[in-house]
C-alpha cells in the first residue's frame, strides 16, 4: 500500500499548492494561474483519493483472508499513475488525445482492482456474509468509476453525443460524485468503523437497505441528466440522500460515551456529510433565486462544494489514519485531521457557497475558500509527511 500512500501524500501538497494559487488568482496577484480551479479538483480526485482508494481497497478485502500477504500490483499502481499524470497534462489543455489516453489507463487500473476484489471476496465468499459488505460497495462504485471515466474522457470527442446524453459534463459529475465516491466512501464506513470505534454500526441489518437505495439513488442521478428528466434525477438524489442519512445514523447512535468523539477524526468523515445535504437543499433556494444569481456560476462552483466540503476532510481523516496503520499495524491508529482543519475546512465550503448568492463578491469570497482550504490542508500534510517519513528512515 505504501507506493500509492505515498503518491497520495505528493497529490495532497500539490493540491495545497493549487488552493494557494487559486487563492492568489482569485486577489489577482497570480493572474496567469487561472487555468487551475479544475486542475485543483483533480488532483484531489484523481489524485489524493484514487490513490487512497486503489491501494486500500485490495488489501482491505484480501486481509480477512486466511495467509494474507500484502503485496503491491505494480501493473495496477503503473497505470494509476501514468493515467493521472497524463490526464492532468491534458485536462488543463484540453487535448484530446492525452485524455482519452490517461483516461483508458486509468480505465484499466480500474478493472483490474475490481478483478482483484471480485477475486478475494468469491475466495471467501464474503458478498454473501452478513457482515462484509464492503465489498458490495466497492465493486458498484468502481462500476460507476468505468463509466464516469467512459463520459469523462470522450467529453471533448463528441462520444455523449453519440450516445445520446443530454447534458454529458452534469451525468460525467454524477457519475463519479454519487456513483464511485459515494458507494465507495459508504463501503469504508461500513468497514472500517468498528476498528475506529471498537464498536459496530448501530443497526448492522440495515447496509443491505443502504447499498440498494444508494444504487438506485445514484443509478437515478445519471439517469436524470442523461435523458434530461428532472423528476428522475431528484428522485435519484432523494434515494441516495435517504440511504446517506441512515448510514450516519448507524455511525453516530454507538458513539455516545467514547473518546473518540473528543478528537476531531471522527468530526471530520461525520460533519462531511452535511455538504452533501447542503448541495441537496440548496436546489429549492437557486430556483428561487434563479433570475438573481448565474446559473453557470452555480455549475461551475456546486461541485467544489462536493470534493472541498464532503470528499477532502473524508480524506484529512483517513490518510493519516492509513499512514499510522500502515507504519504500526500492532498499534492502534488514530483517524487523521485536527480542530484547525474541521473548522477551516468548513469555513472554506461556508464563504465558497456565499461567492454563489452574492455574485458581485463572488471573486474575492473565493480568493478566502481556497486560502481557509489551503490552511486547512497543513496540519493534514504534517501528519501525513511525518508518517511517510518515519517510515522510509
Amino acid at each position: 500500500m505504501w507506493p500509492y500512500l505515498s503518491m497520495a501524500v505528493l497529490y495532497l501538497i500539490l493540491a495545497g499548492l493549487a488552493a494557494l494559487a487559486s487563492a492568489l488568482n482569485r486577489f489577482d496577484l497570480l493572474p496567469f494561474f487561472s487555468g487551475l480551479r479544475w486542475l485543483s479538483v483533480h488532483l484531489i480526485t484523481l489524485g489524493v483519493l484514487t490513490q487512497l482508494i486503489f491501494g486500500l481497497l485490495p488489501d482491505l478485502v484480501a486481509r480477512r483472508s486466511e495467509g494474507f500477504q500484502p503485496r503491491t500490483r505494480w501493473d495496477i499502481w503503473l497505470a494509476l499513475n501514468l493515467g493521472a499524470l497524463i490526464l492532468l497534462v491534458g485536462i488543463p489543455v484540453m487535448n484530446t488525445v492525452l485524455i482519452i489516453t490517461g483516461g483508458m489507463l486509468i480505465f484499466v487500473a480500474a478493472l483490474l482492482v475490481m478483478s482483484s476484489l471480485r477475486g478475494s471476496a468469491l475466495a471467501r465468499n464474503s458478498l454473501k456474509k452478513p457482515n462484509e459488505k464492503g465489498p458490495r460497495f466497492y465493486l458498484e462504485g468502481l462500476a460507476f468509476l468505468l463509466l464516469g471515466i467512459i463520459l469523462g474522457s470522450g467529453m471533448w470527442s463528441g462520444w455523449g453525443n453519440a450516445l445520446g446524453i443530454a447534458n454529458t459534463i452534469e451525468v460525467h459529475i454524477h457519475t463519479n460524485t454519487w456513483g464511485f465516491m459515494s458507494l465507495v466512501f459508504a463501503g469504508l464506513l461500513v468497514d472500517l468503523y468498528p476498528r475506529w470505534t471498537g464498536r459496530d454500526l448501530a443497526w448492522p441489518g440495515s447496509i443491505v437497505a443502504i447499498f440498494w437505495l444508494m444504487v438506485f439513488g445514484a443509478l437515478g442521478s445519471v439517469l436524470g441528466p442523461w435523458l434530461s428528466i428532472n423528476w428522475i434525477t431528484a428522485l435519484g438524489v432523494l434515494l441516495h440522500q435517504a440511504a446517506t442519512f441512515w448510514l450516519l445514523a448507524n455511525l453516530v447512535k454507538p458513539l455516545s460515551g467514547l473518546t473518540i468523539v473528543h478528537k476531531p477524526g471522527i468530526w471530520h468523515l461525520v460533519t462531511a456529510y452535511a455538504w452533501q445535504f447542503a448541495v441537496v437543499l440548496a436546489a429549492p433556494l437557486i430556483v428561487i433565486l434563479g433570475p438573481y444569481i448565474s446559473t453557470a456560476g452555480i455549475e461551475q462552483t456546486a461541485p467544489h462544494v462536493l470534493i472541498y466540503g464532503w470528499m477532502l476532510p473524508f480524506a484529512y481523516a483517513v490518510l493519516p489514519y492509513l499512514l499510522r496503520q500502515a507504519g504500526a499495524p500492532h498499534q492502534t491508529a488514530e483517524l487523521g485531521g485536527s480542530w484547525f482543519s474541521l473548522v477551516t475546512v468548513h469555513a472554506g465550503g461556508i464563504f465558497l457557497g456565499a461567492s454563489i448568492l452574492i455574485p458581485d463578491l463572488s471573486a474575492p469570497l473565493l480568493g478566502i475558500a481556497y486560502l481557509l482550504w489551503f490552511f486547512s490542508l497543513l496540519p493534514i500534510v504534517r501528519q501525513s509527511w511525518l508518517s511517510l517519513i518515519s517510515h522510509l528512515s
